[in-house]
């Protein structure tokens, strides 16, 4: 028979076998990275504000173009191949 303690019991003990443990080296290299592509796009941002005020030359408002057209590529490869992968998991059977 289930009762509200036994019920409060299986909780407790179910509770803590899915709260989450500390992230590992992957987790902390998506975070770094997910930084550092922010940290560009704010860079680009900011390098387009200076070439606009005529502080910055055109040619490093080019060359930082470039480098976040490479990082925004980048960025898309890995959320499509992650997409992907998630797709694959749902197509599997249970």
């Amino acid at each position: 028979m289930l009762t509200s303690l036994n019920a409060a019991t299986a909780y407790s003990a179910a509770r803590t076998a899915v709260t989450p443990g500390p992230s590992g080296p992957a987790v902390q290299a998506v975070s770094q990275a997910a930084e550092d592509f922010a940290a560009q796009m704010g860079k680009v941002d900011a390098v387009a504000t200076g070439a606009m005020t005529g502080q910055v030359e055109t040619h490093r408002l080019v060359q930082t173009i470039a480098e976040a057209e490479l990082a925004m590529e980048t960025v898309v490869a890995i959320r499509d191949k992650v997409v992907e992968a998630y797709q694959e998991i749902l197509r599997m059977p249970v």
